[in-house]
Parts: structure tokens; C-alpha cells; sequence
């Protein structure tokens, strides 16, 4: 069975979305017809309007005021924001034991809070049109922890109940509100919290490295009409071998 995604005359706003699994995304919302409007530290500064249908907004997360202003820009503009991707996450390595707190708060203020305060910033008008989807991405780390990896799989543990909570409070309002795991997969974070050898190399005899692309079908699943779920998690546990 063969899919298409019609995205015509919408908007997805992407955190985290200058790299990796939101980049893509963000590309194939644009070749479907859409606006990707990504927010993320490592996107330029405003400039000319973008010919590719992909707005780079340059936005720390973890700033809520931030993260409002963009958003009412956004509205402004395009009168509508029809999907949002959680996506902005940070992956530092520490023993807890030699944890530097700041480091502990700057991994959960963009990990956790920064997924509250953009779901906050676009539920209202979601809610008012009655339709929306909202995405966050989980790692299979909440459930089975890593060795140097606390805060990183506290903050992935906090989304899953948060998003679930979330799901029953906006169901009355058709809004959708779902959990991804997207597995393994070859980004710019995870190769700098994953260097060559050791890890990732485990990575890659268990259960695969996949690469963004491989995440965007279930992506863009998740934010089309054809998908009547709320409150549910989907996970990718091993990546499909490319043969």
C-alpha cells in the first residue's frame, strides 16, 4: 500500500528542528504542500523569506517568553499552527555523582520544560479550532536508564506521563496529543553522546542505527487526519535493514 501526505496550506512548528529527525521532517512537511516553522539554537537568524517552505527561527527552548513570542509571530503570519513536534533535546554525559546542578537544570529546562511551554504556546489556538497535533518524543532510555545518562532519561521519563496527562485534558478539544520513541537513530546528538567505538558500536550489533529519514513516515502519520489516536506511544525498537 502506497501513502501520500497532503500538508497544503498548513503549519508544523518543529523544535529542535535545525538537525536530525526534525530537520527531515521539516523538509518532507514542505515538499507535502505545508509550513515547517522550526525553532531551535542552532537555526540562523531571521532573514529573507525562505524558498523552500521551511521558516529557521533562531529560539532557545527553555525560554518561555521566547518561545511565546515566536509562536504569536507565527499566528500572525500564517493565521494557524496545525502540528507540533517536541523535538529539542540536549544529551550531556555525567557520573551523577560528579554532576554540575547546572548542567542537571539546563538538560530538564530544554528537555521537559521546553516541550510544557510550546504545547502551551499552541494549544490555545488549537483548542479554539478544534484540531491539532501535538508529538513528543520519549527515548527508550526512560524505561531502561544508561550509565551517565540521568538527566537526559529523567527528562524522557517526566514527557511520558506529561503527554499522556495532556491527552485527556485536550481530547474534549480534538486536539491529539501522542508519544514517540523513535529509536536509534544517527543524528548529531547522538553522535556526540555516542562517539565511534564502545557505544555505539553496541548500538549497532543490537538492535541497528537508523537514520532520520527513517522516523518521517510515522512523523507525518501522526500528524495527518488519518491517525484518531491520543494518549498512545509508538515506538521503533530496531531499525529496518536498507536490503
Amino acid at each position: 500500500m502506497k501513502v501520500g501526505f497532503d500538508a497544503t496550506g498548513e503549519v508544523l512548528l518543529v523544535t529542535g528542528g535545525a538537525s536530525g529527525i526534525g530537520a527531515a521532517v521539516a523538509e518532507a512537511y514542505a515538499a507535502a504542500g505545508g509550513t515547517a516553522v522550526v525553532l531551535d539554537t542552532a537555526a540562523p537568524s531571521p532573514g529573507p523569506p525562505p524558498r523552500d517552505r521551511v521558516e529557521r527561527h533562531r529560539v532557545d527552548v527553555a525560554d518561555r517568553d521566547a518561545v511565546f513570542s515566536c509562536v504569536a509571530d507565527v499566528l500572525d503570519r500564517h493565521g494557524r499552527i496545525d502540528g507540533l513536534i517536541a523535538g529539542a533535546a540536549i544529551q550531556p554525559r555525567s557520573d551523577v555523582v560528579a554532576m554540575d546542578p547546572d548542567e542537571w537544570r539546563r538538560t530538564l529546562a530544554v528537555n521537559l520544560d521546553g516541550v510544557v511551554w510550546a504545547c502551551q504556546a499552541v494549544l490555545p489556538t488549537m483548542i479554539e479550532r478544534r484540531s491539532g497535533s501535538i508529538l513528543v518524543f520519549s527515548s527508550g532510555l526512560a524505561h531502561a536508564g544508561r550509565a551517565q545518562a540521568s538527566a537526559y532519561a529523567a527528562s524522557k521519563g517526566a514527557l511520558i506521563p506529561f503527554a499522556r496527562s495532556l491527552a485527556a485534558e485536550v481530547a474534549e478539544h480534538r486536539v491529539r496529543v501522542n508519544i514517540v520513541l523513535p529509536g536509534v537513530i544517527d543524528t548529531p546528538q547522538f553522535r556526540l553522546a555516542n562517539p565511534e567505538g564502545g557505544e555505539r558500536e553496541h548500538w549497532g550489533r543490537t538492535t541497528g542505527i537508523g537514520a532520520p529519514d527513517d522516523v518521517v513516515g510515522p512523523l507525518m502519520f501522526l500528524l495527518s487526519d488519518a491517525a484518531t489516536m491520543t494518549g498512545s506511544q509508538l515506538s521503533r525498537d530496531r531499525a529496518l535493514s536498507k536490503e
